[in-house]
Order: C-alpha cells, then sequence, then structure tokens
C-alpha cells in the first residue's frame, strides 16, 4: 500500500512538474500593461516609473498602453476580458474602482468580480490648479469669486465621472456654491486646458500639472492633503485657506484579470513591492506629488470595499451624476 501511494504521488508530481516549473519561470515574456487613462496623467506617470524599475528587476519588458477616453471604461474593459495569464494587467486609478461604479447603473465589467487586486502603488495627492494670471491665489479667492458670480466659472475635468470631475463637486457642494464641468478626454487634456485659459481652474494630480506648474504655465493656488506637502511648500492647503476638513486624493493601482493565478498575482506584487523600495523610484515619485505605498492583494481588496461604500454615500450627499 505504501509502494502504491509512493508511486501514484511520483505520478503526481510528474504531472504537475510542468506547471510549477512555468509559474516559477513567470514572466517569460514581456507584460502588457494597459492603463485606461491619458498618456502624463498621475497614474501614467507612476506606472512609468516603477514598471521601469520592474522590469530591469524581472528581466522582462513592461510595454505600457494608454487607451483613454468614456472616463476609462474602455480600457478597463480591455483589461477585464484578458486572458488570465499575467502577460496583461491594469494600471487603474480609484475612479475606475470605486468611483464609476457609483456613477452608472450598468458597467461591462464588476470592480470585485472581474479583477484580482495586486496592490496599491500609490496615493496621488491633488491640487487646485488655475492659469498662470488668474486673480485667485488661494481656494479662499475662487470661493469668493463663485459666490458672487454663480455658474459663470467654469472648471475642467477629465471626463464625467473622473477624478477631477468628482472632487471638484465634492468641493463645490461643501462650499456652497456653483460652477460649470467642461469635461475633457482626459486628465492631461484638462491640465493643457488650464494652461491655455480654455478654463479656468481644475482640481488636478499633482503629478500631472508638476510641470506645467514649475514652468509657470499654470499655477497651484492650493493642496488637497492635511498638511503642506514639502516638495509644494510654497502651496497652502485647501482646508487652511477657505475650506476648513477638506481633503482628497486618489490612488493608483495595480490589477490582473479575475483567475490569474494566486502565484503570478504573488509575484508581481512582490516586484510592485520590490520595486518602491528603491529610494530612487520613491524620490522620483515624491517629486511628482506622489505618495509611495506599496500593499498586499488583499489589503487593496477590502481598500476598494470600503472606498465604494465611502463614495456611495458622498456622491449621494453631493448629487453628483453622470450627464
Amino acid at each position: 500500500m505504501f509502494t502504491r501511494q509512493r508511486a501514484l504521488l511520483a505520478l503526481g508530481l510528474a504531472c504537475w512538474a510542468p506547471m510549477l516549473l512555468a509559474q516559477s519561470a513567470y514572466p517569460t515574456r514581456p507584460i502588457h500593461l494597459i492603463v485606461p487613462l491619458a498618456a502624463g496623467s498621475a497614474v501614467d506617470n507612476a506606472m512609468r516609473i516603477v514598471a521601469e524599475r520592474m522590469s530591469e528587476n524581472i528581466g522582462q519588458g513592461i510595454v505600457i498602453e494608454n487607451q483613454p477616453g468614456a472616463a476609462g471604461l474602455i480600457g478597463t474593459e480591455r483589461v477585464a476580458k484578458a486572458a488570465a495569464d499575467g502577460y496583461t494587467i491594469g494600471g487603474f486609478n480609484d475612479s475606475i474602482m470605486t468611483m464609476l461604479p457609483n456613477l452608472y447603473a450598468k458597467l461591462p465589467w464588476n470592480i470585485v468580480k472581474d479583477f484580482e487586486p495586486v496592490s496599491l502603488m500609490a496615493t496621488i495627492e491633488w491640487g487646485l490648479v488655475t492659469t498662470s494670471d488668474s486673480p485667485y491665489r488661494t481656494a479662499a479667492d475662487l470661493i469668493a469669486a463663485a459666490k458672487a458670480n454663480p455658474g459663470k466659472i467654469n472648471y475642467g475635468s477629465g471626463g464625467n465621472g473622473s477624478p477631477q470631475h468628482v472632487a471638484m463637486e465634492l468641493f463645490a457642494t461643501t462650499a456652497g456654491i456653483s460652477l460649470t464641468h467642461v469635461p475633457y478626454k482626459g486628465a492631461t487634456q484638462a491640465a493643457v486646458g488650464v494652461a491655455a485659459g480654455e478654463v479656468s481652474v481644475a482640481f488636478q494630480g499633482l503629478a500631472t500639472v508638476a510641470t506645467l506648474a514649475r514652468s509657470g504655465k499654470l499655477r497651484i493656488i492650493g493642496v488637497t492633503t492635511a498638511q503642506r506637502l514639502p516638495q509644494f511648500a510654497e502651496v497652502p492647503t485647501v482646508a487652511e485657506s477657505g475650506l476648513p476638513g477638506f481633503a482628497f486624493n486618489s490612488w493608483a493601482t495595480v490589477v490582473a484579470p479575475a483567475g490569474t493565478s494566486k502565484e503570478i498575482i504573488a509575484r508581481l506584487n512582490a516586484e510592485v513591492v520590490k520595486a518602491l523600495a528603491a529610494p530612487d523610484v520613491r524620490e522620483k515619485l515624491i517629486a511628482q506629488g506622489l505618495t509611495p505605498r506599496g500593499s498586499n492583494p488583499e489589503e487593496l481588496r477590502q481598500a476598494t470595499r470600503e472606498q465604494l461604500a465611502r463614495y456611495a454615500t458622498l456622491m449621494k450627499q453631493a448629487g453628483i451624476k453622470i450627464e
């Protein structure tokens, strides 16, 4: 009997050996990272910084493809329908993960059921930006002007349901003001719209607007963190300059299609965390207004569920709807 059991065990190991070897060797070819957001957006910038180091560490290329449009719906669906083999993954923001599911009655994917969380890569710190020649120097200036001219000040966003849209609607609702929404086809286009004077103001991830601000093409008049940021020390917080208690940030996350093996998820997670631990990678992220994070898959799964519930309440209170 003992001999028979050993024989069966040997046979089983022989059958599983190629699969185990294949998983341990992953990846054996380039990984396709789909970012359903515009090139130059905060999430795109974060993904490129971290993916470059991951690629060096694993010895395989990570090819980033941007597919903006429809607030990320199209690119996200591509990730959901991709083969669950670890060679197509997604770089998402929390608009895709927790805002859009609260804004659309029906989506072609389910953020909880159709994706495997890999890691929270970074949080994206945000700023209130305006044109370089704007009369607004602080959030208080904008609020006062909006109260004196209801609906006459316009703001740009990356599209209906984008983080820029949600952030400004929460700001306006909290401040008791009315602004006019001008949706663009992506965060980068909205930032350029402010710099060009097409719209007066916008909320933007600092990673998207840092270069424009430093070159004098637009002005950051407030950050949405609880305290001032060392890399933008001259910029007051929105909370201290017009709207006490106001805070907002967003996420840069890595996910994979549902059904991706736990071994591959674990390997991807380990490589993200390893890349984020590199001092030069962290410095690059921080310089752009990003806070390096890193999490295990279960932590991201739980954070997603909690944020879904939080935004369901906030959007109902603010009356935010897709137009």
